[in-house]
C-alpha cells in the first residue's frame, strides 16, 4: 500500500550507541518502496548535544510533517530533538525514553542488570561494545556475517552523555510507538515496558534481539508507517 495525500510522508531515523546508520537500511528500502522519504541521521555520539544538534538539523530539511524514529540511545535523542516543530510522532525503537529533567543512566535503576551487554571504556571515556560478547548482547538474532559487520563497524560513544540530563521529553506531547525485541540482552525487558508504558505508547512486541532494527526491519517500517498514517489524527 502506498502513501495517500493525508499520510505523513517524511521518516527521519536515528541510530543508537556503539552503531551508525548503515543498519537502518532494510528499513529505509522497506519505507522508500512504500512511497516515504527517508532520511538517516549520523550521530557523532560524542554528547547528547550534539546528537541532538544532528537529528535537529536533518529535521530542518524536512519538507513537512516527519515521523522520528530512535534506536536505543536514539531514543534520548529524538526525547530532546522531538519537540521540533517538523515532528508529528515519534517510535522508539528498543530506545531509552528519559522523562524531562531524568539522565539516561537513571532508566536503569530498579531494574535487572544485563550481563551479555558489556561496554569496554576507554581512559578516554570513549566505550565500545566488547569483543567477544557483541553478538549475543546485541545482535543475537542476526546472521554471523551481520553480526560481524556490526561488531568490527561500531562506533564508540562518549560514556559521559548517560549522565547528562534531557530538557524536555517530546513523547508528552507527540503520540508515540514502541517496538520491543523479546529476545533484547541489552536492556530488561521490564526496563523497555515500563519506559514505553509511561509515555503511552502504542507497543509492538517483536521476537528479536536488541538489533530489530536490522533483524526485523519490516516489522518496524510497519509500525513506522503506521505511525505515519496515525499520528496526525491522533494530534487533533
Amino acid at each position: 500500500m502506498s502513501i495517500t495525500e493525508q499520510d505523513i510522508r517524511n521518516v527521519v531515523l536515528v541510530h543508537g550507541a556503539f552503531a551508525d546508520g548503515s543498519g537502518w537500511r532494510g528499513v529505509h528500502d522497506t519505507l522508500t518502496s512504500r512511497g516515504y522519504r527517508v532520511t538517516i541521521v549520523q550521530n557523532p555520539l560524542t554528547s547528547l548535544e550534539a546528537d541532538v544538534a544532528a537529528t535537529t538539523r536533518v529535521l530542518d530539511m524536512q519538507d513537512g510533517p516527519t515521523i522520528l524514529v530512535g534506536h536505543s540511545w536514539g531514543g534520548t535523542v529524538i526525547t530532546e530533538a522531538g519537540t521540533h516543530d517538523n515532528v508529528a510522532g515519534l517510535v522508539y525503537v528498543a530506545a531509552l525514553a528519559p522523562d524531562e529533567g531524568e539522565t539516561t543512566a537513571q532508566q536503569y535503576e530498579g531494574f535487572a542488570p544485563t550481563p551479555e551487554f558489556v561496554i569496554d571504556v576507554g581512559d578516554d571515556g570513549f566505550g565500545f561494545l566488547n569483543h567477544d560478547r557483541f553478538a549475543g548482547g546485541f545482535a543475537a538474532d542476526a546472521t554471523d556475517a551481520d553480526a560481524a559487520f556490526l561488531r568490527d563497524s561500531q562506533v564508540p560513544i562518549d560514556m559521559s552523555v548517560f549522565g547528562t540530563a534531557v530538557t524536555r521529553a517530546a513523547w508528552r506531547t507527540k503520540p508515540s510507538w514502541a517496538v520491543i525485541g523479546t529476545e533484547d540482552k541489552a536492556f530488561d525487558q521490564a526496563m523497555l515496558r515500563h519506559m514505553a508504558e509511561r509515555m503511552g505508547a502504542r507497543i509492538t512486541s517483536v521476537s528479536a534481539s536488541h538489533a530489530l532494527y536490522l533483524t526485523q526491519a519490516g516489522a518496524v517500517a510497519d509500525v513506522i508507517v503506521e505511525a505515519a498514517e496515525n499520528a496526525l489524527v491522533a494530534t487533533r
